[in-house]
C-alpha cells in the first residue's frame, strides 16, 4: 500500500495530537497521515501515574484529536526515511509519500541489564493496564528508579494500599534535581507513608517463584514482590532520523522553527533538541506542557506559520499530598537558594549558575510560573542572598 499526505507525522502520543490542531489552524483540509506505534489514539500520559491513581476516570485520557481529513495508521512502527524521495516505509512494509513531515517519536524506557519480562518499564497505556492487574492479584511491589516517574508510581501504589519498596542508587528520592535537604526530607516522608525507602541501593538480579519476583540487590537483600515497576528515564527515539542523515545530539537537533536541517522535516517533543533563548542554550524536555506547546508550534509551521519557538516549558508533579512545579533547569548539582515557609512544606527553590537563575522549583507554590520565566530571562547577576523573597511563596 502507498498513500501520500501533506502532512506526515511520526508518532502518535500526545506531540502529534497537539501537531494536528495546530496545522488544521492554519491549513483546515490538508491530508494528515499518523503513524504510532501503540493500538492507541493520542492519549495524555500524566493520568498514567497521576490521577488513574486517585479515581480519574480512564475515558478521560483520550486527546479527542482532530479527525477531519486524519488517517491513523497505529500499531506500526516507521522503519526508514528516504528523504530524497519524501518517503517512510512502516513495519507492515506500507509505504507513505510526503509533503511535510514531522518526527514526534518520543522516547524509549532505559532498561535494567538483566532480563526483565516481569518489569513493568512505566510509560504507555498498556503499561498502566498491565500494573493495575497485578495491583488486582497482589499487595507488595517494588519500584525501581527515584526519579520523576519512580516516586510518582510510589506514592500512587501506597495511595491504593499496597506495600511499596522504592529502590534507587541515589542518596536520596529525586537526587539529581532535588537540594539534598529537600531529598532526605522526601525520603523521611515517604517512609512515613508506609514506603520501605533503600535509598543508594542498586538492583542486580531478577529471579521469579511462580507468580512472585525475587530481588536480589548489591548490598546481598533479597525483595520479594507481587510486581516491579521500574522509571529509569528514556532514551530518544533518535535512530530514523540518525539513519536518514540528519543531525542528532541528545535528541533530533531543530532550529528555532523546529526544523531539521531538512527544511521539510521538522522535530517536536521528547525528541526534539531545540535552543532556549533565556537557558542560552540547547536543551531537551520530557513533559507534557513542551509536548503541548512545541507539537502546536510546529503544526503551525508544517502549515506554513513562521513562529519561533521560544518557550521555556514547566513540568509538575502529585507526590502524596505534596505538589510541585519546576521551570528551567532542575539539577542538584547547581547552587540552590531555598526560601521556605516551612522546610519541604510551602517555598522556593532557585538554581543559580554564573550569578543567574537557571531554573526554579515552586513546592506547593502556585501560579507563579510565568514570573519564574521572567526571573530565568534576566541577565543577572543575581546574588542569591537578593532571591530570597523574590516570588512569593
Amino acid at each position: 500500500m502507498s498513500q501520500h499526505y501533506r502532512y506526515l507525522i511520526i508518532g502518535a502520543g500526545m506531540t502529534a495530537d497537539a501537531a494536528v490542531r495546530g496545522i488544521r489552524q492554519i491549513d483546515p483540509t490538508g491530508s494528515v497521515g499518523l503513524i504510532g506505534a501503540e493500538p492507541e489514539p493520542p492519549y495524555d500520559r500524566p493520568p498514567l501515574s497521576k490521577g488513574l491513581w486517585q479515581g480519574g476516570a480512564l475515558d478521560k485520557v483520550w486527546r479527542n484529536t482532530p479527525e477531519k481529513g486524519l488517517t491513523l495508521h497505529l500499531g506500526r512502527r516507521a522503519l526508514t526515511l528516504d528523504r530524497q524521495n519524501k518517503e517512510v516505509i512502516d513495519s507492515q512494509q506500507d509505504r507513505y509519500s510526503f509533503d511535510k513531515l514531522l518526527l514526534a517519536t518520543g522516547g524509549t524506557p532505559r532498561q535494567l541489564p538483566f532480563d526483565g519480562e516481569r518489569i513493568i518499564y512505566f510509560r504507555t497505556l498498556a503499561d498502566y493496564r498491565r500494573l493495575r492487574t497485578l495491583t488486582e492479584q497482589g499487595q507488595r511491589f517494588a519500584v525501581i528508579g527515584g526519579g520523576f516517574i519512580g516516586s510518582e508510581i510510589a506514592a500512587a501504589l501506597a495511595m491504593n494500599g499496597k506495600e511499596v519498596v522504592m529502590l534507587f542508587p541515589e542518596e536520596t528520592i529525586g537526587g539529581r534535581v532535588f537540594p539534598r535537604a529537600l531529598g532526605l526530607f522526601l525520603n523521611d516522608y515517604y517512609r512515613a507513608k508506609g514506603v520501605q525507602v533503600l535509598a543508594g541501593e542498586t538492583v542486580t538480579a531478577l529471579e521469579l517463584s511462580g507468580t512472585q519476583c525475587l530481588l536480589k540487590t548489591a548490598s546481598q537483600q533479597s525483595i520479594q514482590v507481587d510486581g516491579v515497576v521500574a522509571g529509569i528515564g528514556i532514551q530518544p527515539n533518535i535512530e530514523l532520523a540518525q539513519a536518514a542523515g540528519l543531525e542528532v545530539s541528545n535528541g533530533i537537533v531543530v532550529d528555532e522553527y523546529l526544523r531539521t536541517g531538512d527544511p521539510d522535516i521538522y522535530a517536536a517533543g521528547d525528541v526534539a533538541a531545540f535552543h532556549n533563548p533565556a537557558l542560552g542554550k540547547r536543551i531537551r524536555v520530557e513533559h507534557e506542557d513542551n509536548a503541548n506547546t512545541m507539537g502546536q508550534l510546529a503544526g503551525r509551521n508544517m502549515a506554513g506559520a513562521a513562529d519561533p519557538y521560544h518557550h521555556l516549558p514547566f513540568f509538575y508533579s502529585d507526590l502524596f499530598e505534596l505538589g510541585f512545579e519546576g521551570v528551567g533547569e532542575l539539577d542538584a548539582r547547581l547552587e540552590t537558594v531555598a526560601d521556605w515557609q516551612q522546610p519541604g512544606g510551602k517555598g522556593v527553590v532557585y538554581y543559580l549558575e554564573d550569578g543567574r537563575v537557571r531554573g526554579v522549583l515552586l513546592w506547593d507554590v502556585w501560579g507563579q510560573v510565568d514570573a519564574a520565566r521572567e526571573l530565568i530571562a534576566e541577565p543577572g547577576p543575581l546574588r542569591p542572598d537578593s532571591l530570597r523573597g523574590r516570588l512569593p511563596r
